[in-house]
């Protein structure tokens, strides 16, 4: 064979492989801005083409994007609710479909975009997250260990099996005692792709002195036979879970690593059910966790029952909450709470509504909190982007020679007015 047409077979081999091969945020924008003739496979292949057709296709890493959308016209792209401009044809042919944009975006929070093609709105997504330095891989920051799947069984649910696992961080020493953070939904906030990253964050957070040496447990929703007891765990309003907690996983993790007792070293988190459960362990046991992370937190019905088995039980929903704090004695508790307008509504209830309940029973109380309202839906972006600050605001001001703090609103806070709600459309 001539060495000519082995060279041509060699290159078309090469550019094969480049085409199909899924490439990240950085390394497309670069093929855009050098006006690859490969771009439209790669965009293809890096982006989906399904994503691509139905117009929610987007890479990004840190403040850079790309977005990419099949039209016969000309789209124009809009992020939060912003003319970007007419977006780009991918190659130079005239009947090719494909068209690309590129920007950057505010790190450190969630957007929203869409496209207008021939005057009419279509695509989109509310929840693209632009994530800060904080939740990426650092050189030099020392990386902590996951154990391996622990399989609790349990006697206050009686017989439910859990999984847990046990987060050391590198800076751990057995002779000092560690803070404390709990997860609920353990199996996904142990993953590197996880919206949240929350142990490459904690990484950095703690490396940078930002939050605390802190051993984290990242525990599942049991189940009890072939029950998911997600719910039954999650959303009750008692303190059940917090006894599950207090009296079974932490007690084997207390036995195992040296791990501070007081509330003020101590904080857990959540998101959607695993939300209001956060809160719920908080209310129900102050003495243990002080510091509450919720995200897009289910402070609705789901767990109230109109015909209680025993009225003794006094079940409550989590749409009780906003009353239940206006009402009983303040807990000494901070807490931030995150939701956005797209949020879920249901025959429970209004996600985002109940939200700024909670936001506002916590202002009329005093509470040290902070509410993040954006305009995401029920989805871990506007939560995972921001979780760098919501981290370092939960933590703010902990010294490891204290064991207790009087919590008190922040003067900022305490100046604006009420959350309140303005009907914009229909």
């Amino acid at each position: 064979m001539p060495t000519r047409t082995c060279l041509a077979l060699i290159s078309l081999t090469l550019f094969d492989l480049q085409a199909a091969e899924k490439l990240a945020a950085p390394r497309l924008i670069e093929m855009a801005r050098q006006k690859s003739h490969d771009l439209v496979e790669t965009l293809r292949a890096s982006l989906g083409e399904e994503q691509i057709k139905k117009g929610t296709a987007f890479a990004g890493e840190g403040p850079d994007f790309i977005w990419a959308f099949e039209s016969d016209a000309q789209p124009v792209l809009y992020v939060d609710d912003r003319a970007m401009g007419p977006m780009t044809r991918a190659s130079g042919a005239a009947n090719d479909h494909l068209w690309y944009s590129t920007g950057q975006l505010q790190t450190g929070t969630v957007h929203g975009f869409y496209y207008l093609v021939n005057g009419t709105r279509t695509g989109g997504s509310k929840d693209v997250p632009a994530y800060g330095p904080e939740s990426y891989l650092k050189p030099g920051a020392p990386q902590g260990k996951l154990s391996d799947k622990i399989v609790h069984t349990s006697k206050i649910y009686d017989g439910m099996q859990t999984n847990y696992w046990i987060y050391v961080p590198a800076q751990y020493e057995p002779g000092t005692p560690a803070a404390l953070m709990v997860w609920q939904d353990g199996e996904s906030r142990k993953r590197p792709n996880d919206s949240y990253r929350v142990l490459i964050t904690t990484d950095n957070l703690i490396a940078g002195k930002k939050i605390p040496v802190m051993i984290q447990v990242l525990i599942q929703p049991g189940l009890l036979g072939d029950t998911k007891m997600r719910s039954i765990e999650y959303d009750t309003v008692s303190d059940k879970y917090a006894r599950f907690l207090r009296d079974e996983i932490l007690a084997d993790v207390q036995a195992k690593y040296n791990i501070r007792k007081d509330a003020y070293s101590r904080a857990i988190s959540g998101t959607s059910s695993g939300g209001i459960c956060a809160f719920n362990v908080a209310w129900q046991q102050p003495d243990q966790f002080s510091r509450v992370l919720s995200h897009i937190g289910s402070f609705t019905s789901i767990q109230w029952h109109h015909d209680q088995p025993d009225p003794r039980e006094n079940i409550l929903g989590g749409n009780d909450f906003p009353f239940l704090i206006r009402k009983e004695p303040k807990r000494n508790i901070r807490v931030w709470l995150q939701d956005g307008s797209e949020d879920l509504e249901n025959d429970h209830g209004s996600w985002p509504l109940q939200n700024i309940q909670m936001a506002n029973s916590l202002k009329m109380r005093g509470y040290d909190f902070h509410f993040s309202f954006g305009g995401g839906t029920h989805n871990g972006a506007h939560g995972g982007s921001e979780l760098p600050e919501e981290l370092t605001w939960l933590w703010r001001g902990y010294d490891p020679a204290k064991t207790e703090e009087s919590y008190e609103m922040e003067p900022a806070e305490r100046e604006k007015p009420l959350f309140r709600v303005r009907i914009y459309s229909r």
